[in-house]
């Protein structure tokens, strides 16, 4: 387990924090805000949860998918305070996930070229088996009618690393470009309603007010 470096906002419990996930966006958004924490990634077949859940939809799916990773860490780290995290890409009801291949990103990135989807993104602390709190946010972007030069672009200057991120792309680099629009926060689309999280961790006393 690796320890992330405490950040310059002094906190106020000895609570440990776990991110239940190997995202390495996750950690950083963490790590900038301030908050020192341990990484344990859940290792959670996701299919047949995504299965199970699909006619409650998108939002409810991720929810649980959240929920589910910290359950399993937190039953080996019972005292402490696991965040569980998901996002699901919703496009007319196609749901997409991250990208095996590079021949997979481009059907990914066809599917979604033009058109809205939106990113299910859930959050949620849980201690010793038992939620403390959840949020779940969905932004909504657009796609612009890019072509196949750009597309083929893209793909070559991203190499393998959007194979890491649902809907081939990552927003905070060159895939802006892909994008017409885009509603909703932007911490949320990066995979982390960070703002809502750190309110909980303010009213759980770990941060300052």
């Amino acid at each position: 387990m690796d320890l992330i470096g405490v950040g310059v906002i002094k906190e106020k419990k000895t609570e440990v924090l776990i991110l239940a996930s190997n995202s390495s966006v996750r950690a950083t958004l963490l790590k900038n805000a301030g908050i020192s924490f341990k990484i344990v990634p859940s290792e959670i077949n996701e299919d047949p949860i995504k299965i199970a859940m699909r006619p409650e939809g998108s939002e409810a799916a991720s929810k649980t998918l959240a929920l589910e990773k910290a359950k399993v860490v937190s039953h080996h780290n019972k005292e402490a305070l696991v965040i569980g995290a998901d996002q699901l890409l919703d496009c007319g009801g196609v749901w997409l996930d991250k990208p095996k291949n590079r021949d997979d990103a481009l059907k990914q990135l066809k599917i979604l070229r033009g058109k809205a989807h939106f990113l299910a993104t859930s959050v949620c602390v849980i201690k010793n088996g038992s939620c403390l709190w959840s949020f779940t946010a969905s932004p909504r972007l657009k796609m612009r009618l890019f072509t196949e030069d750009l597309l083929n672009t893209y793909l070559t200057l991203v190499e393998e690393d959007i194979f890491g991120s649902v809907g081939s792309y990552r927003l905070e680099g060159v895939g802006v470009q892909l994008f017409e629009s885009i509603e909703g926060d932007y911490f949320s689309i990066l995979g982390l309603p960070l703002l809502p999280l750190l309110e909980f961790l303010r009213t759980r006393g770990i941060l300052e007010e």
